[in-house]
């Protein structure tokens, strides 16, 4: 019995360590969602890797693709900022996002006539590139 109960907390020490360790992988399209002031908005961001340098672009229906800066990945968390031409008004915005699989969410933030606004944000990888 002891050897059981033993093995089976050695496996799942195991099994949680390996979920823990994993590095999500953030190459690929995806189609995200949020909402600000009760509407609903869409856009699409585009992860690429060279070596071991990610890059990418974010894309509004309203506007088209914007260069993302200091993308980073550790583990499982992708930030970066992009920059939302909206009205004549450019608007620099942070990401903090999760990557679960081929699902992302987190946050966005932005600081808009001198308040700092969050909204949440999600999105599905539509492509995975290689």
């Amino acid at each position: 019995m002891k050897t059981i109960l033993s093995a089976t907390l050695v496996l799942g020490l195991c099994g949680l360590t390996i979920a823990q360790g994993e590095k999500a992988d953030p190459v690929g399209t995806w189609k995200c969602e949020y909402e600000i002031g009760d509407m609903k908005r869409e856009s699409t961001l585009k992860i690429t890797k060279t070596g071991d340098k990610l890059a990418g672009t974010m894309s509004w229906p309203d506007q088209k693709e914007t260069p993302l800066k200091d993308v980073k990945l550790k583990d499982k968390d992708l930030t970066f900022s992009a920059v939302r031409e909206f009205m004549d008004n450019k608007i620099d915005i942070e990401y903090k996002l999760t990557i679960t699989g081929d699902k992302l969410k987190g946050k966005g933030s932005a600081e808009f006539g001198g308040n700092k606004q969050e909204f949440d944000i999600e999105g599905k990888r539509e492509k995975k590139d290689k």
